[in-house]
Parts: structure tokens; C-alpha cells; sequence
């Protein structure tokens, strides 16, 4: 019996061991990280954001961040630790070594008469006759007995002495940290001990990958359908227009597996008359356009009229059915837009380039879709050269709203950037008919709206041009300023229900042959990751350019602190294209907010590829090399021009492209380079 409260008392032990060993550090890592993290608010604070509750930190809000699968699993180890240190504290002081001189009150080498003395002593409260206690007659004659006996004769004194205990010798014994119903494998217990084995070593591994690989040959690691990536393959041209995306976006799988309800049809009519301005029909041909429109796929049907509902503002008249169907949509939304994003820049052509197109297209969808704006509001219209869609982010605008104060001639979001705070409260309050607290929401939404600039560097590494064929590394510091001062901040955004991160999308491409060269994904939420990338890209550089100790430590004290100040460091590698003249242009898009895109352009310069293996110089010196330039700027202004407009049809005339803010500058070596302007 002794041994096998002793195997479970091991077996106990173990298990707190081995839950103990990463449950402590874990908790303290995470308490740690909990003291020390910012609690700076970085959502939006005007008065629209906070009558949507979305960032409003409830008692259930609270439960739920706080109710985690990690902080549940944490706190359930932790009570099971607490249990588990009492049930063997418990055990312990049950299994106590036999000690017959503290069983009776006495000191080690204790006289014979003073062991008599306790004997009495000690019957005279837990003798049966004395005390009619069960529990006193157990301790009366399974201690204090023994004890007496072991100590009053001399043959277990002695052994007792001399080898601490009455019997004498003991013989050695192991135990071993298993439960002892598992170590009598006879009868029951080894069905038991078999059905075990078999459950934990069988039946849930196999369980496991059962689950796994049905989830994972439906879903890629992002949680988006394989199938809706084939679609997406399927379906992007590099021709397709920016109006044209959404047909695109609609036909996910997610989407697709959506119910349509016969409940929804008359909502779903209702709506379609409301959204019908923003469907792209043919006016002339009504009649057939809309017998065409509801001949489509129900589930295209129904996820075109919810989206527009959004873009719109629409939304309040659905039906409680279709306002569930509504949220899941919009949940939805930014990672198949991401998504979408991959599968228009993803290397096609014989080069491995993507196409440019079609990426604006994505990204400006995805802007609609969190601010809530139609797309024809980004059509360039009257005296609108960039179109009504900036204005219509900023809370209590509307089309009224811009109107009048286009008559004080401010016809353009960077126009109303650039005022003065005083200027521009006089222009809301008095031209607008704001009250001081909207025009103060409007003010706060501007010091959200972030600025960016891109400085581009394209070189091959340790030569001084670009010849054909060489491997060109492009390194762009992207930086961010608020006026508020934030680096990393979730957008205004009441109307879309779900909590989303800004993003930004880096694009190196050439708008006359609509190819991307280059795409990647930045994001300024996370500083430290930031810092880590940007230290370790910076260190293998100079390594490779045989650099000491002394710079390179220097290089990458400088990347940590302009990390720290707002910036991004992007590194990016292609393969020269043969010799000639290219005007490149960095995009740097936001998916969130309207009206911040950059862009810069970029001259690069490809020589032809030397005999001897010498190398020429990238950018030309001299008159002629200035004249030159003059003429690549014109080619370029050209193709500009061309470019058509981003919610023009396919058959329209190519317009002037609307965009961007902040000039980039664009820096270079064996690159020839000039900088880009543009308006929000």
C-alpha cells in the first residue's frame, strides 16, 4: 500500500514538473509583456467612431479580449498546478517516516523512564478507554504503540540507532512516476492500459491529421478557399479595369457557398432599385440590362447588391437575414481583397512581372469598401479632378457638404489638407454649417489620415551601373507622418463593423507597359519586428560590401532609429531587362484610407552587357545626357496621359490616372531618377 501511494505521489510530481517547466516563463513573459505595452489609444476618437461602439472597450469586450484560448488554457494549468501542489503536500504528510521518538514528544536519546512517562502520558488522551474517538484509538495503537514498543525494547532501539529503523536493515526500493492502476496490467486494469494506448498513440494522432488535412485541402494558410484562388487566376487580365474588379472580388467560393433564400427575393429587389445608379447599366438599354443583371448566379446577385448597400450607405433597410449574410460578407472582405492583391501582382509573363492595372484596381476597392464611399464618387467630374471620394471619408461629409465649400474654392482633398486649423474651422463652420464639435471630429480624422513618402534606391551591388541581365537590389525607406504623431493606427472607419489594420502595398512597376516588377506588403503596426528585419537586411548588406565592424554597426544604429521615427525599410531583388531607357514608378497604395497614395518616378538605365566583362556608368554626363532625360520625362508624361481612368469602361478614352499625395523622392546609383508629384 505504502509503495503505491509512493508510485502516485511520483506520478503527480512528474506531471506538475512538466506542466510547471513552460508554464511558469510563458507567464511571466506574458506579464511582462502585458506591463510593458503601450496603452496609447491609436483609433479614431471623433464623436462617429464612437457612436459606433466598435472600439469601445465594454465589460464584455473586456471578458472577451481577456477570454482568450491562450489566457483560458494559461489560467486552467495554473489551477490544476494549485491542485496538484496540495494533493502531494496531502499525500506527504501522510507518508510520513516513521519516528517513534517525535511521535512521543521526545528528544533523541531519551532514557528509558522518560519514554514511560510519554507512554502515560499520552494514553491517558488517546486510550480507547480514555477517549472513545475512533480516530484516537487508530493513532493510539498505530503510532503511539509502535513507537513505545520500538523504543522499550532493546533489540529495536538498536536497530532503530543504528539503522533508523525497528525491523532493522530495510532493503532498497525505486519507485517509478506512473498512476498504479496502470502498473496491474491483469484484469480490468489492462483493458483500461490498452484502450489508452491505443486512444492517445493511435486513435487522436490519426484524429489530428484527419482534420488537418481535410482543412488544409480546402484552405490555404491565410483562410482563403483553394478554390476562390483558382477563380481568382482564372479571372484577373492585365487588362482589367478598375470598375471591373468588383465582378472579380464577388466570385469567391466563400461568397459563392452563401444561402440565397427565397425570403430574400423581395428585400434583394428593393435594394437593387436603390443601388441601381452604381451597377454600371446601360441607361438606353434598362430593360435588358437588368433581365441580364438577374440572370446571373443568385449568390453573384445577392453579394453585388450587399456590397453596393455598403458602398452606399444602404445597409440600415436589409432584412435581418440579409444583415447577417451582410456581416460575414464584410468580415470577409480584406482578406480576399489581399488575396486578390497576390493574384494581380504575381509574376505571369516571360519577365516575372505582375500586372499594375489591376493591383490599383484591388487596392482602390478595398479603400471603398472600409470607408464606405460608391465607386462613382471616384470618378473625376466638374471641377473634381480627383472625384468626391476623399471628401466622403471624413465624418459628416456629403455631397452637399463638398459642393459648398467648393464654392470657397477648395475643390481638392490636398486643398483642404493644406489649410491652416483656423482656416479651415472657419471654412466647415461657416461655408459648411458645422457645429464647433463636427468640424472638431473632422479635424481629428485629419490628424489620422496619414502622409507618405518613398525614398527608392536600385543598384547592383558592388558595381557601379546596370548592365542587362544583372540581379538589381531595390532598397525603399517608406515613411509614415500623422499629424497626431502615431506611427502605427487603425482607420476611421464607423461603417465597416470589424476591426482592420492599414496596410500599404508597395508597387515598382511601369505604367507604359503595365508591368509590376516588384510588389510587397508593409505594414507599421509592429516596431519591433520592424527593427529586426531592418537590422538584419542592413547587416548582410554591408557584410557583402566588405564592410568593418565600426560601419556596420553604425549603418544599423542609423536603420533602428529611422525605423523608431516612422519608417519602413523594403528590399526587393529582379533581373535587369535588356538595354534601354525605363521609366519606372514606385506606388506606395494604402488599402484603408482614400486620398494618401504615393508616387514617385524612377529612370533606370540598362547598359549592354560588356565582351571583357567591363562595366559602363548607368547615368550619362554632359548636355546630351541632359537632353536625353528631357526626352525620356516627355515619353513619360506621354504615357501618362494614356493611362486610363480608374473607373472609366473598357471601351471609354484613356484619361489622365487620379492619384497620390505625398512626393516620393526617388534616389539612386548607376540610376538615373526624377521625382513624382501628385495630389490626395
Amino acid at each position: 500500500m505504502a509503495a503505491s501511494e509512493e508510485n502516485n505521489s511520483l506520478f503527480l510530481i512528474f506531471i506538475l514538473t512538466m506542466i510547471a517547466l513552460p508554464l511558469v516563463p510563458y507567464t511571466i513573459l506574458r506579464l511582462c509583456h502585458a506591463a510593458t505595452r503601450k496603452t496609447r489609444t491609436i483609433h479614431c476618437q471623433c464623436s462617429v467612431c464612437s457612436r459606433s461602439g466598435k472600439h469601445r472597450k465594454s465589460i464584455y469586450k473586456r471578458i472577451s479580449n481577456f477570454s482568450t484560448c491562450s489566457n483560458l488554457t494559461t489560467l486552467l494549468l495554473w489551477v490544476v498546478m494549485v491542485i496538484l501542489v496540495y494533493y502531494i503536500k496531502h499525500i506527504s504528510r501522510e507518508n510520513q517516516p516513521f519516528e517513534p521518538f517525535s511521535i512521543l514528544g521526545l528528544g533523541p536519546g531519551a532514557s528509558e523512564s522518560d519514554i514511560k512517562k510519554a507512554y502515560r502520558r499520552l494514553s491517558i488522551l488517546y486510550h480507547p478507554d480514555k477517549n472513545p474517538d475512533p480516530e484516537a484509538h487508530k493513532y493510539f495503537v498505530e503510532f503511539i504503540s509502535k513507537a513505545y514498543q520500538a523504543l522499550t525494547d532493546p533489540i529495536s532501539r538498536e536497530n532503530y540507532e543504528k539503522y533508523g529503523h525497528p525491523d532493522g536493515r530495510q532493503g532498497f526500493q525505486m519507485g517509478i512516476a506512473l498512476p498504479q492502476f496502470l502498473l496491474n496490467i491483469d484484469g480490468a486494469s489492462g483493458g483500461i492500459l490498452l484502450l489508452g494506448i491505443v486512444g492517445v498513440c493511435i486513435l487522436l494522432p490519426l484524429m489530428i491529421a484527419v482534420i488537418y488535412l481535410s482543412r488544409s485541402s480546402k484552405y490555404t494558410g491565410n483562410y482563403v478557399m483553394h478554390q476562390t484562388l483558382s477563380t481568382y487566376y482564372y479571372f484577373m487580365k492585365p487588362s482589367l479595369a478598375p470598375s471591373k474588379v468588383m465582378d472579380v472580388f464577388i466570385k469567391a467560393a466563400e461568397y459563392m457557398e452563401m444561402p440565397v433564400r427565397r425570403s430574400d427575393a423581395e428585400p434583394l429587389q428593393k435594394l437593387f432599385v436603390a443601388v441601381r445608379s452604381e451597377l454600371n447599366l446601360d441607361l438606353k438599354n434598362i430593360r435588358t440590362e437588368q433581365a441580364k443583371f438577374w440572370k446571373q448566379h443568385p449568390s453573384l446577385v445577392k453579394m453585388e447588391l450587399l456590397i453596393q448597400a455598403h458602398l452606399t450607405r444602404e445597409s440600415d433597410a436589409l432584412s435581418s437575414a440579409l444583415q447577417n449574410d451582410f456581416k460575414h460578407m464584410l468580415e470577409l472582405a480584406p482578406r480576399l481583397l489581399e488575396e486578390l492583391m497576390k493574384i494581380a501582382v504575381l509574376p505571369r509573363s516571360p519577365k516575372g512581372y505582375g500586372w499594375l492595372r489591376p493591383a490599383i484596381g484591388v487596392v482602390e476597392l478595398s479603400q471603398s469598401i472600409i470607408q464606405a464611399v460608391p465607386l462613382s464618387a471616384r470618378k473625376a467630374v466638374g471641377g473634381y479632378s480627383e472625384g468626391i471620394a476623399p471628401f466622403l471619408q471624413l465624418p459628416h461629409f456629403s455631397e452637399g457638404i463638398v459642393k459648398k465649400i467648393a464654392r470657397k474654392k477648395v475643390r481638392t482633398f490636398q486643398e483642404l489638407r493644406n489649410m491652416t486649423v483656423q482656416d479651415r474651422s472657419e471654412l466647415l463652420t461657416q461655408t459648411a454649417g458645422f457645429s464647433a464639435a463636427e468640424a472638431h471630429d473632422v479635424e481629428l480624422v485629419l490628424e489620422m489620415i496619414p502622409s507618405i513618402t518613398v525614398e527608392i534606391t536600385c543598384e547592383t551591388e558592388g558595381e557601379e551601373g546596370v548592365q542587362e541581365g544583372d540581379i538589381v537590389s531595390m532598397y525603399a525607406w517608406v515613411t509614415l507622418r500623422r499629424g497626431n504623431g502615431l506611427v502605427g493606427a487603425l482607420p476611421h472607419s464607423p461603417l465597416f463593423p470589424f476591426h482592420k489594420e492599414e496596410n500599404f502595398w508597395l508597387l515598382l512597376a511601369d505604367t507604359a507597359s503595365n508591368d509590376v516588377w516588384l510588389s510587397q506588403k508593409v505594414s507599421f503596426m509592429d516596431e519591433v519586428t520592424a527593427i529586426t528585419a531592418a537590422s538584419k537586411a542592413i547587416q548582410e548588406t554591408k557584410e557583402a560590401l566588405g564592410a568593418n565592424v565600426k560601419e556596420m554597426n553604425s549603418a544599423v544604429r542609423e536603420a533602428i532609429e529611422k525605423v523608431k521615427s516612422g519608417s519602413r525599410l523594403v528590399m526587393g531583388k529582379f533581373q535587369a531587362p535588356e538595354e534601354g531607357s525605363y521609366n519606372l514608378s514606385s506606388y506606395c497604395l494604402c488599402d484603408a484610407w482614400i486620398g494618401c497614395d504615393s508616387k514617385a518616378s524612377l529612370k533606370l538605365k540598362v547598359l549592354k552587357r560588356s565582351r571583357a566583362g567591363t562595366r559602363g556608368h548607368g547615368a550619362e554626363e554632359g548636355p546630351g545626357a541632359e537632353d536625353g532625360a528631357e526626352e525620356e520625362e516627355e515619353e513619360d508624361e506621354e504615357d501618362y496621359d494614356d493611362y486610363e481612368s480608374e473607373y472609366s469602361d473598357d471601351d471609354d478614352h484613356e484619361k489622365e490616372m487620379v492619384s497620390k499625395v505625398a512626393n516620393g523622392a526617388a534616389h539612386q546609383r548607376g540610376v538615373s531618377s526624377s521625382e513624382g508629384s501628385g495630389t490626395d
